[in-house]
């Protein structure tokens, strides 16, 4: 499998948008989608903990990786209403992830820690 930049897969993956309205509505419904979707991959592992004792099997791999794929599309559509590249979310991301690991204030609470 060859890689995959952000970009290129925002570009590819939105053309399967249903609604393609730049408006508020349109960033709220996929929102929505993306909660719902986060949800369903929670709800895999849960059944898994529940279920298997925490033993994940291939196949529940599997549809976890397809759940996390939804979970993906929905944050790129998100990016794509805001009108930003999906590379510049992943940048952005990884510039605070680190500047916390390197203050050492990657546990505690708040968004600008």
């Amino acid at each position: 499998m060859n890689d995959l930049k952000f970009d290129d897969y925002q570009k590819q993956a939105i053309k399967t948008a249903i609604n393609q309205e730049e408006d508020f509505m349109t960033l709220m419904y996929r929102t929505l989608g993306l909660v719902g979707e986060s949800g369903e991959v929670a709800e895999k592992i849960k059944k898994i903990l529940r279920d298997k004792g925490g033993n994940i099997s291939d196949s529940d791999k599997q549809e976890i990786i397809k759940e996390m794929g939804d979970v993906l599309w929905y944050l790129q559509a998100l990016a794509d209403c805001l009108k930003v590249p999906f590379s510049q979310v992943a940048h952005i991301n990884l510039d605070k992830i680190h500047s916390r690991k390197s203050r050492g204030v990657t546990k505690g609470s708040g968004d600008n820690r």
